[in-house]
């Protein structure tokens, strides 16, 4: 099977088979989204057996734990300072995991995964 749960389309030596169905709409790849810091935005998307799951455009707030504490605390985000993913995103403020951004209360890394949890947790950096 490829990425996609199609049935694949090349023969073992590398030819090509001829289509014998056209993909189904579970079978399509759904667009990632790229999360921005701004005013609260969410989209609601129709997941596998009517599940609806809740994917942010934009967030303002997220929840961050602070390990000396143990507490979590709700806190306002700024921008974002450095993206491992890519570069670019930093200069764009696309949050994503392990992201480093700055907060009200300081310097927070992202340890979830925002597109899937509609939320962003963070980990206070020292």
């Amino acid at each position: 099977m490829s990425a996609t749960n199609a049935p694949t389309l090349r023969k073992i030596g590398g030819s090509l088979k001829g289509k014998r169905r056209s993909k189904r709409k579970h079978e399509y790849l759904k667009r990632s989204v790229q999360i921005q810091i701004g005013e609260t935005k969410k989209k609601i998307v129709r997941g596998l057996g009517g599940n609806r799951k809740a994917k942010p455009i934009k967030l303002s707030e997220a929840n961050m734990f602070d390990p000396k504490e143990k507490k979590f605390y709700k806190v306002k985000l700024l921008r974002v300072l450095e993206n491992t993913a890519d570069r670019s995103f930093a200069r764009r403020n696309i949050i994503t995991k392990g992201a480093i951004v700055e907060t009200d209360q300081g310097k927070a890394r992202v340890v979830n995964r925002p597109g899937q949890d509609g939320q962003v947790t963070l980990i206070k950096e020292a």
